[in-house]
């Protein structure tokens, strides 16, 4: 755990040395949302019709903008080969960076999540539904990222394989935290849906924790 931590904590210090990522993905995520409504008309019922699937969908690309970092300084100034080859098992380091990368990119979008409901005239009572469905939906995100970022690690043009091999898989995630926020929004219960939700992310961490330490020892070799 203390090996964990540590890994947690220096990607936590080298995010608030350089700000401008985790700012670049909350600006992307606010100015996205709040350009919907100048495209697509400011008439209340369409907006609120729409905003769930507008937040989900521009926090999912919100995520992918940070994700082909996630790995890829560690790789480039060495400090992956120390990963690998310390006594801390790669399965537990690849699950520290996925955290560290949800506290940095994930967790802002949560807490950003209900102001910008309010532009798209989302329903007060599904406020607390949509936070609570992009806490459960966005660390799968990172973990389902942190195996893309492993398996393009190196590669030439990985920032463009990245979203490609990770936006598939991204798919019933986006689809139960939709159905959460409009089951809310209609006066039904959501239960279910983040039932679900945190089914796959119970599921996406052990898989992304075998999945991710093989990418990155192929990667190393």
């Amino acid at each position: 755990m203390t090996a964990f931590l540590a890994i947690i904590h220096r990607d936590l210090l080298l995010a608030l040395r350089t700000p401008g990522d985790s700012l670049t993905v909350v600006a992307f995520f606010a100015i996205a949302v709040i350009l919907f409504p100048f495209g697509v008309g400011p008439e209340p019922q369409l907006l609120a019709r729409i905003a769930s699937g507008v937040i989900w969908v521009t926090a999912l690309l919100a995520c992918l903008l940070s994700l082909d970092r996630l790995f890829a300084l560690d790789h480039d100034d060495g400090s992956l080969d120390l990963i690998l080859l310390a006594a801390t098992p790669v399965e537990l380091a690849v699950l520290a960076k996925c955290l560290a990368h949800w506290l940095i990119a994930g967790l802002p979008l949560v807490i950003t999540s209900p102001l910008l409901a309010l532009v798209l005239n989302l329903p007060a009572d599904a406020w607390p539904w949509l936070a609570s469905a992009l806490l459960l939906g966005t660390p799968i995100l990172s973990l389902i990222g942190g195996i893309g970022a492993a398996l393009v690690l190196g590669a030439r043009r990985g920032g463009v394989l990245l979203p490609l091999l990770v936006l598939p898989l991204y798919i019933p995630t986006l689809i139960l935290g939709v159905a959460a926020v409009e089951a809310a929004a209609s006066g039904l219960s959501p239960r279910a849906h983040l039932l679900l939700l945190g089914g796959l992310l119970a599921l996406a961490v052990p898989l992304t924790a075998v999945a991710a330490a093989a990418a990155l020892r192929q990667a190393a070799e």
